[in-house]
């Protein structure tokens, strides 16, 4: 129907979580119809994001290259962090979030998803083995598992807690206040504290 670039375009697009067919083709026109400069702006963007931004090699944050070698990102290089109490989260995300509500000040672990059979993802596919690999060299003392309201959230959490208990380690779990359901994203700062707040020890058995 359209010229094969056009098509080609529409058809990335729509590879994009969230963009369907329709919105695929307003962006695709939308990106025809502005400046040179404009598209190719983005264009740039996209290139150097993929350049230059790869994920922490401790937490699995983003971080910026040091050449061709992953870096730490700003949260595990801050020292002023503390450093044996660490918040596991889904998604890189999840830690904008957790940080805008300014009750938590040690530092992160990004699972990179969560345990969905369904969808095919199971621990093998998590940063699992790398979390517990950190819990006697960092000296950790409580885990917060602050994994998603969700199905596969409380599924990863629970998980995690049979494996992290046996360490002898505190292992909590963020409290109600958040919808089941839900995404941290989208969660508001007043919420998400108060969940951060009333966390609770969980029990792994």
């Amino acid at each position: 129907m359209y010229a094969a670039p056009v098509q080609e375009l529409i058809d990335e697009l729509g590879r994009l979580p969230g963009v369907g067919p329709k919105s695929a083709q307003r962006i695709a026109f939308h990106l025809l119809r502005v400046e040179s400069i404009d598209a190719l702006r983005l264009a740039d963007s996209i290139r150097t994001v993929k350049e230059r931004i790869s994920f922490c090699r401790r937490c699995f944050n983003v971080a910026e290259r040091e050449g061709d070698e992953a870096a730490l990102c700003g949260v595990c290089t801050d020292s002023r962090r503390e450093q044996t109490v660490v918040c596991v989260v889904e998604d890189p995300r999840d830690i904008v979030a957790v940080e805008k509500t300014q009750e938590f000040h040690g530092r992160y672990h990004v699972l990179q998803g969560a345990i969905s059979p369904i969808a095919g993802i199971g621990p093998e596919q998590l940063r699992v083995k790398e979390l517990l690999a950190r819990v006697e060299p960092e000296a950790i003392t409580e885990v917060i598992l602050c994994t998603n309201p969700t199905i596969e959230g409380e599924t990863t959490a629970m998980y995690l807690a049979r494996l992290l208990k046996p360490l002898g380690i505190k292992v909590t779990r963020i409290a109600s206040g958040l919808p089941v359901g839900g995404d941290l994203e989208y969660a508001d700062e007043l919420t998400l504290g108060r969940a951060l707040e009333g966390r609770r020890e969980v029990d792994g058995s």
